[in-house]
């Protein structure tokens, strides 16, 4: 019985050692999270239970417990390298299953899906149909963009100038857009069509004979769209006409083959204060087409590619999983773990949200394991493996004394 109780403490210490060897092997694994090894005693039994003066039976390895303390976050400027600072996990599909991990290394694929060295894919709630949020009900594996962002022609430009009010008409009566005599002030910008190929809209502003009134002139690549409109301002420089400010100009064909531009000249943010003309905004909606220029990631798991163009596309939000239980997760390897019975149900959500953590970008997590602790452990097992052979050796020589005996 001796015999098999000591047995017992050098498969435990042995068991030991070999939990301290493997978080000693993964300190420097990106995500992994140490393990513990959790000890019980053992007490025969009968069927009337245990009595006052039974000894021990020796010690079992109960379980090895994961633990998932915050490992530290360590910047490494890569886009696709993730963080999460606080609790829950990746959620990846890796060959038709969903398994979850706290290492953000990722890359992309042949096909552009982001997936880690293991292959497995990033799992994302991609964008609402309407535009705005995200569909917190499907998951889907997020994609790269590699193709060139589609272009949005110009439907509005918004004009924010202040016109002097102790301006006069013009010299020559007639206007035309080539002689400067015939007008003011001028302002040009670029704007849009549906194909992404720009365009030059110039505004020219002629001061009239009237008091507080100006017209102003759109011309488009050097034709005329529409007729002169007329801007009427307060007698303390307000805009008075139109109301509420935007005036709907006639369409636009460019010689592109694009659709007619429909473009609406938005001023109601003008003024006709003091002696000199300023421009102080001068902006349009539209844009051409753009390459991919890079990738990035917000606290809140938002995946946005950018372009050339200025436009930032969101690509989806990083589908976020906690459990109730995650040490009673499956080790499947490669930082992954799958969800059991004693791990309760995988709970989703979002990074930033009340159960789980922000996600940083360009950084990753570092394993959690304390090397000063781990090589205390393993002089505390390699005792007690000491120390459980030398009761098997004192065993043996009781043993033999007793056999000895005459």
């Amino acid at each position: 019985m001796s015999f098999r109780i000591s047995l017992s403490g050098m498969n435990a210490a042995q068991a030991d050692l070999n939990v301290t060897s493997n978080n000693i092997a993964n300190s420097n694994t990106t995500g992994f999270k140490e393990s513990r090894a959790e000890f019980a005693d053992v007490y025969p039994a009968s069927a009337y239970g245990i009595s006052k003066d039974t000894v021990g039976a020796g010690v079992r390895l109960q379980r090895v417990a994961q633990q998932f303390t915050q490992g530290t976050v360590e910047s490494t400027g890569k886009a696709l390298d993730l963080a999460i600072n606080g609790k829950g996990f990746f959620t990846l599909s890796s060959g038709g299953s969903t398994v979850y991990s706290r290492a953000g290394n990722f890359g992309t694929d042949k096909d552009g899906f982001v997936v880690n060295p293991s292959g497995a894919r990033l799992q994302v709630y991609l964008p609402s149909a309407g535009g705005t949020g995200f569909d917190t009900g499907r998951m889907s594996d997020v994609q790269l963009q590699t193709g060139d962002s589609a272009p949005a022609p110009t439907s509005k430009v918004t004009v924010g100038s202040n016109l002097p009010g102790n301006a006069t008409a013009p010299t020559t009566a007639t206007f035309d857009p080539t002689d400067a005599t015939s007008y003011n002030y001028t302002t040009s910008l670029t704007v849009y069509d549906s194909l992404g190929a720009s365009h030059s809209q110039s505004i020219y502003y002629v001061k009239t004979a009237n008091p507080n009134e100006w017209e102003a002139h759109v011309y488009v690549d050097g034709t005329a769209v529409g007729g002169p409109q007329t801007l009427q301002y307060t007698n303390v420089g307000t805009l008075a006409s139109p109301s509420p400010g935007t005036i709907a100009l006639p369409s636009y064909t460019p010689n592109t083959g694009a659709a007619p531009m429909d473009i609406s000249l938005d001023v109601s943010k003008s003024t006709q204060y003091g002696n000199s003309f300023s421009v102080s905004s001068l902006t349009q909606d539209g844009h051409t087409t753009g390459r991919l220029t890079g990738i990035e990631v917000s606290a809140d798991g938002v995946v946005q590619a950018r372009y050339t163009n200025g436009v930032s596309t969101p690509l989806g939000q990083v589908v976020m999983t906690n459990f109730a239980n995650p040490q009673a997760l499956q080790p499947l390897g490669d930082n992954a773990w799958a969800e059991t019975a004693e791990s309760g149900e995988a709970l989703r959500g979002v990074a930033g949200s009340s159960e789980f953590g922000a996600i940083q970008g360009g950084a990753l997590e570092s394993s959690n394991v304390e090397l000063t602790e781990q090589l205390v452990n393993m002089i505390t097992a390699q005792r007690n493996f000491q120390a459980n052979a030398q009761m098997i050796s004192t065993q043996d020589q009781i043993t033999q004394t007793v056999i000895n005996i005459r």
